[in-house]
């Protein structure tokens, strides 16, 4: 019997080729594998449902994540893909795989950073399952949320001329993930080590305590504003750039001029001798939203704080480009991070 590596197949060829046969045979089942959550369908209200799986090792180390923060973020980036298709989340459910190595102070830190998460955004947690583990610390945390019909916004609807727009800037949670490495590099298990993060908080709250942007979505409301596509930025702009205009059958044109990026970005790839826009291109887990609008929408869209028009949407044919700086056309390749790579571990 043939054996396929899969390495070979990258996260989501993995992900596409165990999905590619599913049928949805309930009615109620409205949209299921392929955008930021599932779509259920019970009336006049739509349900979403998403669910992330985060294994210590993969994607955290404890060695500089406290574990408030880590519940914090376990909830936010649920939260984040439920934003994405222009939802609200209203639940979530919290699950465990748990080593022997954790005291109950350590999991009650963990669920005081839930608990924050879900208060400052509205959320309930209703309930989970704990288990143990032979290999660290797992969490599972499903989210369920609820959308209007006719607002909902999914990774299929981008037209040709429509707007490419992103929210905040891009590229400071991977250096600040490049920073707590360095540090613990040097550290190296030294009792007095202190390491010196002054003037780079930005870069460590965007990796350790990152946010998802329900005031864009809030906002977007406001101004009568429903995109035709939206994702999250959870695994590079580069990465979910193509995931729109595979799923829109579009190409796109961005420009690097554009790309919104902080000074503590700029200068920590600069002492870390990376181009900026690579990292800011593909460095995930900002949690921004990209999102895609009609032309004659730009004015509207520009008056929101901190929206920023990043490019347009091109026939499929044109490609995926990226223009530089000094006008030279690049594709655009997806180099974000992918868990499934062994060479591509956080």
């Amino acid at each position: 019997m043939q054996r396929t590596e899969i390495a070979s197949l990258g996260e989501f060829g993995l992900i596409d080729h165990l999905t590619k046969n599913i049928k949805l045979n309930n009615s109620s089942s409205e949209k299921g594998v392929g955008d930021d959550a599932a779509v259920l369908s019970y009336g006049d209200k739509k349900t979403l449902i998403t669910t992330d799986l985060l294994l210590e090792g993969v994607h955290f180390d404890l060695v500089y994540v406290p574990m408030k923060h880590l519940g914090y973020k376990s909830a936010i980036v649920n939260f984040s893909d439920i934003y994405a298709m222009n939802g609200q989340p209203k639940q979530i459910t919290v699950s465990l795989g748990i080593s022997k190595r954790f005291s109950v102070e350590d999991l009650e830190a963990f669920y005081d950073g839930v608990y924050l998460a879900c208060q400052e955004y509205g959320v309930d947690v209703i309930g989970g399952d704990t288990s143990a583990s032979l290999t660290g610390l797992t969490i599972s945390i499903t989210c369920l949320g609820e959308g209007e019909e006719g607002r909902l916004t999914y990774r299929n609807g981008a037209k040709e001329t429509d707007l490419v727009c992103v929210s905040g800037d891009l590229g400071a949670a991977f250096m600040g993930l490049q920073l707590l490495e360095r540090e613990k590099a040097v550290y190296d298990g030294k009792t007095d080590f202190q390491p010196d993060f002054t003037g780079k908080e930005y870069l460590l709250e965007r990796q350790l305590k990152p946010e998802a942007r329900k005031d864009i979505i809030k906002f977007l409301a406001e101004e009568g504003i429903v995109p035709t596509s939206m994702i999250d930025i959870s695994d590079g702009l580069s990465s979910e750039l193509k995931h729109i205009c595979t799923q829109s059958k579009v190409g796109c044109h961005i420009y690097e001029e554009r790309i919104p990026i902080d000074y503590q970005t700029a200068m920590m790839a600069e002492q870390f001798n990376m181009n900026v826009t690579t990292v800011a291109m593909n460095g995930g887990e900002d949690y921004e939203l990209l999102f895609t609008v009609p032309l004659f929408l730009h004015d509207k869209v520009s008056k929101i704080k901190g929206v920023h028009v990043i490019g347009h949407i091109t026939k499929e044919g044109l490609g995926q480009i990226l223009e530089t700086r000094d006008g030279a056309e690049m594709p655009l390749k997806a180099q974000g991070w992918d868990s499934i790579d062994e060479d591509n571990k956080k």
